[in-house]
């Protein structure tokens, strides 16, 4: 059981046997089932049209590339959540996204949604403090450049072997 306490009283949760579901936290005091919850988050392979070219950012103070990523927003859809995540971070405007795939990611307790991001041109460019240092990599570079082990990596990979 992943949630301790029940988000709207407080109480100790109790692992109990719902009928088709399996064991689900359950609030003794509230007598309803509390389903797990998660953070929701989009990550984004940015693709520059005009260059066919990948972004790829440092962020933090670390020395290792990642994709462009942001949590969305309670009652946002993904994909707005991929067009304002990528306005905010680096100014540019998506032309087009095509969604990729998920994985759940355990450290942080998030659902990671991956996207693919198209954008006309760099010209837009203006990163916000969120970004330490960007740069725009060919495919393959990229692929050598992102940081290895990580779910980046593994979305970067996952969608450079289907090309």
């Amino acid at each position: 059981m992943s949630e301790k306490y029940c988000q709207v009283c407080g109480s100790k949760l109790i692992d109990k046997e719902l009928e088709g579901e399996g064991m689900v936290p359950f609030c003794p005091a509230c007598n309803e089932f509390r389903f797990p919850m998660y953070n929701v988050a989009v990550s984004m392979i940015v693709i520059n049209k005009k260059t066919d070219k990948i972004l790829l950012i440092k962020q933090y103070g670390r020395d290792v590339y990642i994709l462009v990523a942001g949590y969305v927003n309670r009652g946002e859809q993904l994909e707005h959540a991929v067009v304002r995540e990528l306005k905010e971070e680096t100014g540019m405007t998506a032309s087009h996204i095509r969604f990729n795939r998920t994985k759940f990611f355990e450290p942080s307790n998030t659902l990671m949604c991956n996207f693919t991001v198209y954008v006309d041109s760099d010209s837009e460019l203006s990163t916000n403090k969120e970004i330490d240092s960007f740069n725009w990599f060919a495919f393959d570079d990229a692929r050598k450049n992102i940081k290895p082990g990580s779910l980046a990596a593994e979305f970067l990979n996952a969608y450079l072997d289907e090309l």
